[in-house]
C-alpha cells in the first residue's frame, strides 16, 4: 500500500513538473529528505524516484518560458571550484571506485542545488522550498519526540535505514539545522493554529534529538538552542518553548542518558571516542603527505594499518572537519571553510540591508535563522562525517536565493498579509511600492 502512494504521489506530480520545474524540485526535495520510499517494503524501496523526478525536472526547464538564469555570486563559484577540487582528488583516491561513485552522488546533490537556484526565483516559491523540507523531515521530528517521550528515553531515536541521517547521530544533527527553519516559518505564518503546530513541532524535533542519545547532538543542541535564543524575535516565547522542552527531557529521559552524556568529560576512557580521534590522526596524517587527500571512502582497514597511531582500531571518521582534511586535503579542507564563512558573511549582508526595511525584514529573520542552523552544523558535525549532506547545501542556496530576491525589490514596504488557500500551506505576501 505505501509503494502505492509513493508512487501516485511521485507520478501524479510529474506532468506539472514538466510545466512548474519548481515542482520538482519540491519532488525531488521531499525524496531526498522525507525518503518516504525508505518506508516501504515492496518494490518501491529501490525504485530510482530520484532520477525520474531529476529527469522531469530538467525537461520542465527545457519547456518552461519562464526567464531562466543561475545567480552568479562568489558562494555558486566557489562551488564549481569544490566540484573541480573532489574530482581531482577522487582521480588520486587512494580507492578510485568507491571515490567516484561517493563523488557522483555529491556532483547530482551539487546540480540540483544549482537548478534549486535557477527556479526558486521568488519568495512563494522560496517559502514552499522551506515548507517542504521542514514537513518532509519534521515528520522524524515528530514521531521520533512522541516515542522518545512514550518510551522514556530508553531507545535510540534514528532514521530511516539506507539514507544519510539513519544512524542516531545523524538524526540528532537534521533535526537540530531544521528547527531555526521552523521558528521562520512560525515567525510568518498568520494562522493560529498553524502557529501551534509549528511550535510543537519545534520542541518534539528538540526532544528526539537528545532521544537519539547523540553526544554530539546534545552539544549542538544547545549551542544552537543558545543561538536560536539569541536570534529570535520574540525572546520570551522562545525561552519558553526552550524551557518546556528541558523540563520534559530532565523528566523522561533515563540515569543511562546521563552516564551517557557525561561520558564527554572522560573521552579518554571512552572506546568509541577515542576510535574517533582515531580516525582524527589517519586524515590529519593523510592529509600532510599528499596534496590531494586520500580521496572520498578512504577511510578503511589498509589506510588505518599505514597512517593510524593504533591500527588495529578501525573506525569511521565521524566528523565534518576531518572528513575534508583526510578525503579532500588541505586544500580540499580550505575551500569547504571558505564556502561556510562566506554563506556566514552573505548572512550579515542580508541582516545589514533588511532588518531596518518592513518590506524586507523577512531576508534579515531567514538568514538568521539559517544562521543558527550552521551553528548547529558547525558544532554538531564537529562529531558528525555528513560534510557531503545535501540539506547543508541547501541552506547555501537558501542564503543565495534570499540575497538575489531582497535585491529585485529593493524599494518595497510590506502591507497587510493574507494566505493562499489552506491547502498550500504558504503565505502570500501583498506588497505596496513606495514612491
Amino acid at each position: 500500500m505505501r509503494d502505492l502512494i509513493v508512487a501516485a504521489v511521485v507520478f501524479g506530480f510529474l506532468p506539472l513538473v514538466l510545466r512548474r520545474p519548481q515542482i520538482g524540485i519540491y519532488l525531488w526535495s521531499w525524496i531526498g529528505y522525507h525518503n518516504p520510499h525508505r518506508l516501504c517494503f515492496g518494490w518501491a524501496l529501490n525504485f530510482p524516484w530520484a532520477l525520474i523526478i531529476a529527469l522531469a525536472t530538467f525537461a520542465g526547464l527545457l519547456f518552461s518560458k519562464e526567464p531562466k538564469r543561475i545567480p552568479w555570486t562568489r558562494e555558486t563559484i566557489l562551488f564549481l571550484v569544490f566540484l573541480g577540487w573532489m574530482a581531482v582528488t577522487s582521480y588520486f583516491a587512494f580507492f578510485p571506485d568507491l571515490a567516484w561513485e561517493q563523488f557522483i552522488k555529491v556532483f547530482k546533490i551539487l546540480l540540483m542545488t544549482y537548478v534549486t537556484m535557477m527556479v526558486i526565483n521568488t519568495r512563494e516559491r522560496l517559502d514552499g522550498l522551506i515548507w517542504v523540507i521542514c514537513v518532509s523531515l519534521g515528520f522524524y521530528g515528530i514521531k521520533g519526540g512522541i516515542f522518545t517521550i512514550i518510551h522514556g528515553g530508553v531507545a535510540h531515536v534514528q532514521g530511516p535505514e539506507g539514507t544519510f541521517f539513519g544512524g542516531s547521530n545523524e538524526m540528532a544533527l537534521v533535526l537540530a539545522m531544521i528547527i531555526p527553519l521552523l521558528s521562520y516559518l512560525r515567525t510568518y505564518d498568520t494562522r493560529g493554529w498553524m502557529r501551534f503546530g509549528l511550535g510543537v513541532t519545534m520542541m518534539l524535533s528538540a526532544i528526539a534529538a537528545i532521544g537519539s542519545q547523540s553526544r554530539g547532538g546534545l552539544i549542538g543542541m544547545a549551542s544552537m538552542g543558545l543561538f536560536l535564543w539569541f536570534k529570535s524575535g520574540n525572546k520570551f516565547v522562545t525561552a519558553l518553548m526552550i524551557a518546556i522542552s528541558v523540563l520534559i527531557i530532565g523528566s523522561i529521559m533515563p540515569q543511562a542518558w546521563y552516564d551517557r552524556m557525561n561520558t564527554v568529560k572522560t573521552y579518554e576512557q571512552d572506546e568509541s571516542a577515542m576510535g574517533r580521534v582515531n580516525a582524527w590522526w589517519v586524515a590529519w596524517n593523510v592529509a600532510k603527505v599528499r596534496i590531494t587527500g586520500g580521496g572520498m571512502k578512504m577511510f578503511q582497514e589498509p589506510i588505518f594499518e599505514r597512517y593510524a597511531p593504533d591500527p588495529g582500531n578501525v573506525h569511521d571518521v565521524h566528523s565534518i572537519y576531518f572528513e575534508q582534511i583526510g578525503e579532500q586535503g588541505f586544500i580540499g579542507f580550505a575551500i569547504f571553510m571558505t564556502l561556510g564563512l562566506m554563506t556566514w558573511m552573505r548572512c550579515n549582508q542580508i541582516k545589514r540591508l533588511c532588518k531596518k526595511d518592513p518590506g524586507r525584514k523577512w531576508g534579515a529573520d531567514l538568514a538568521a535563522m539559517v544562521q543558527v542552523s550552521l551553528v548547529g552544523y558547525a558544532t554538531a558535525g564537529a562529531f558528525l562525517g555528513l560534510s557531503y549532506f545535501d540539506l547543508y547545501y541547501h541552506f547555501i542556496a537558501i542564503t543565495v536565493i534570499t540575497w538575489g530576491l531582497i535585491h529585485q525589490e529593493p524599494a518595497v514596504v510590506a502591507s497587510a498579509a493574507t494566505t493562499l488557500p489552506r491547502r498550500a500551506g504558504f503565505t502570500r505576501h501583498k506588497r505596496e511600492v513606495v514612491r
